[in-house]
């Protein structure tokens, strides 16, 4: 079971990630964020959209509604400016999501149905989880494209975001990051 401190942290390090992904890539030479890799999403910008069209489909899952995607694959926003706008106005909802649960209403079961038809129950705050991890699987898969540009990313690890954030605070970064602000 996630708890209330642990799910405010987590939405918190899941935007810290994306922010720590977007700065990479927007500093990368022209042209490369849009270039064509071999991978599944064929490109930085198609594997970032990936994660925001994922992102927007389990968030209809916890606000119990239809999500209306057909695929995952979907580029949104061809544009990386446009990306991040997106991403950051989700990641800014999942913090104000977490902030706002009870232990009640994190850990009540919600009726979900994916892309391919499967229909399921989950936790919201089981559905939290699968946020963050998926996020950062794909963050990964950024990442390792850097290889080829080349270009170093930075590190985005949940212990990073925790020495980060305990600098910021001056204190465990895992009880400062349960906090608003």
């Amino acid at each position: 079971m996630t708890d209330l401190r642990t799910a405010r942290m987590l939405a918190r390090y899941n935007a810290w990630a994306d922010r720590e992904i977007f700065d990479a890539v927007a500093a990368l030479p022209p042209g490369e964020a849009e270039k064509k890799r071999a991978s599944l999403f064929k490109s930085m910008i198609g594997t970032l959209n990936h994660n925001l069209v994922v992102d927007l489909i389990w968030r209809a899952h916890i606000e119990g509604r239809p999500h209306g995607f057909t695929a995952r694959n979907v580029i949104m926003h061809a544009v990386l400016p446009e990306l991040r706008a997106a991403q950051e106005a989700f990641d800014a909802w999942l913090i104000d999501w977490a902030d706002a649960q009870s232990e009640a209403s994190l850990n009540e079961i919600v009726e979900v149905r994916f892309i391919s038809g499967k229909k399921g129950r989950v936790s919201r705050a089981d559905m939290l989880l699968h946020i963050v991890n998926h996020t950062t699987y794909h963050r990964g898969w950024v990442a390792e494209m850097f290889f080829e540009v080349p270009a170093r990313c930075p590190a985005a690890d949940l212990p990073d975001f925790l020495i980060d954030v305990s600098q910021d605070w001056g204190d465990s970064g895992l009880s400062a990051a349960a906090r608003s602000g």
